[in-house]
């Protein structure tokens, strides 16, 4: 059901200085921020060659990464993201796996244009699962 990994998120406290920390120490190519305000969030991506890293800050103090934030000061791995080809469906058998969908269990855009999903942590070893429907 799942296909590759379409990123990694990193929650940072500050957006500006995490993309520059990629792409001065790493040399990484970061993409230009943007305010996603539907997710309570602002991202910057870091282009990998196979993958990507989205760097991810509050958009404000009622973000849904500003708890995370307040448990790891200093940011850290937020969720992993797998590309589905039906998200649909990918819900409906995941529903019927008694895996948990957060949020109302309907689709919404993410930063690509794409509907994703996100999946309880509990039900995935303790790791936030996003879908993103390509």
């Amino acid at each position: 059901m799942i296909g590759r990994l379409n990123h990694v998120a990193i929650a940072v406290p500050d957006l500006a200085a995490a993309a520059a920390r990629y792409r001065d120490a790493l040399g990484a190519s970061v993409g230009e921020a943007q305010a996603l305000p539907a997710h309570g969030v602002r991202v910057a991506f870091v282009d990998l060659p196979n993958s990507r890293v989205e760097l991810m800050e509050p958009l404000g103090e009622d973000s849904p990464i500003a708890a995370f934030l307040s448990r790891n000061p200093a940011g850290g791995l937020h969720h992993l993201c797998y590309e589905v080809e039906d998200i649909r469906a990918a819900r409906d058998h995941l529903l019927a796996a008694g895996a948990r969908v957060l949020g109302d269990g309907e689709p919404k855009t993410g930063a690509h244009g794409r509907p994703v999903l996100f999946l309880h942590p509990k039900d995935f070893l303790g790791t936030l699962i996003e879908l993103e429907e390509v």
